[in-house]
């Protein structure tokens, strides 16, 4: 097949009629990365969960743990950076003059990911002009730990990694007066976001804690995907 059809059959079937398509680019290579359409992120359930199935319900082993606590689940998290913050002790529910033997230990695990959007096969022309929507979503699980288990924070950066051209952030508080126990999705659309873009900087964190026993938050199907364009009216 030639240059010149390999351009056709992406402009065909990502509907990319009007977009700049700049001949020096090798639309083979576009074509076979299919950037459009697809999730960016690598490994995007690494607790080997699927959001279309209710989360499982949580065990409560016979024995407590021992040794030191735990803070991180478990999970292949091959693909996302990650790390741990302890947090200080919550008391503050506590009436006070009432003594409390034990207070669960709480810890946000954090995970992120730096999308390269060249290297996943978009170019500059089509990132800068046409600027096609760029769609983050995310389930985690209401593990009822806290008012506040979950937080996203995504940043569309510049060629330098450093420049934050547009984010969005959210950070949900959990209803406990009711147990609920689903999958809750977290979806933001980015669009006009000007020139410039280059990477996608995706950073999520879950609640988890321990007492006597590790409980976490988990999640599954996080997604960065650039839609294919919609054909003019």
């Amino acid at each position: 097949m030639s240059a010149a059809e390999w351009k056709q059959r992406c402009e065909a079937e990502w509907s990319l009629q009007g977009a700049p398509m700049p001949d020096s680019l090798d639309w083979k290579s576009v074509y076979e990365a299919r950037p459009l359409g697809r999730n960016l992120l690598k490994n995007p359930a690494p607790h080997g969960l699927n959001k279309d199935v209710p989360p499982p319900e949580p065990e409560l082993p016979e024995e407590p743990t021992r040794g030191p606590p735990r803070f991180q689940p478990d999970g292949d998290f091959t693909g996302w950076t990650t790390s741990i913050e302890v947090l200080p002790y919550d008391d503050s529910d506590i009436p006070e003059g009432v003594v409390v033997c034990a207070l669960p230990t709480y810890s946000w695990f954090t995970m992120e990911q730096v999308v390269d959007l060249k290297a996943e096969g978009l170019w500059d022309e089509l990132l800068d002009a046409f600027q096609p929507e760029i769609v983050i979503q995310d389930w985690y699980e209401e593990s009822q730990l806290h008012k506040s288990i979950y937080q996203l924070h995504v940043k569309l950066l510049g060629a330098d990694k450093s420049t934050v051209i547009s984010e969005h952030s959210v950070s949900p508080t959990e209803d406990l007066s009711v147990y609920s126990h689903n999958w809750k999705e977290v979806s933001h659309v980015f669009s006009g976001y000007g020139p410039g873009v280059r990477y996608v900087h995706f950073v999520h964190r879950l609640k988890n804690s321990f007492l006597n026993n590790f409980f976490p938050t988990l999640f599954s199907g996080s997604s960065v995907i650039v839609k294919p364009l919609k054909t003019s009216p």
